[in-house]
């Protein structure tokens, strides 16, 4: 699993992260504001409340909420999660 060792909010529900192999960009989370668990974002302070969780090397808000880091990393890097049914077709 890969793990995050930097996150930060950015502007409109975007998040920046880098990874500890030092891939780095960005990711669009506007979608998932206001849905289900995600519906805390809809106070953009929350939000930026992004923070990393040492033991898991993924991020994590208030409430409970975090996001699989190879997830991102597949976003981030284009690269397939390995295991998918992408990877197994490159």
């Amino acid at each position: 699993m890969k793990r995050i060792v930097e996150a930060n909010s950015l502007p409109n529900y975007r998040l920046f992260i880098r990874f500890e192999d030092g891939a780095k960009g960005e990711v669009d989370l506007s979608s998932m504001v206001g849905n289900g668990v995600f519906s805390s974002w809809k106070d953009q302070s929350v939000f930026s409340s992004v923070s990393i969780d040492s033991a898991t090397g993924t991020v994590i808000w208030p409430g409970g909420i975090d996001l699989c880091p190879d997830t991102l990393y597949s976003d981030v890097t284009g690269t397939p999660i390995p295991g998918s049914s992408l990877a197994q077709s490159a």
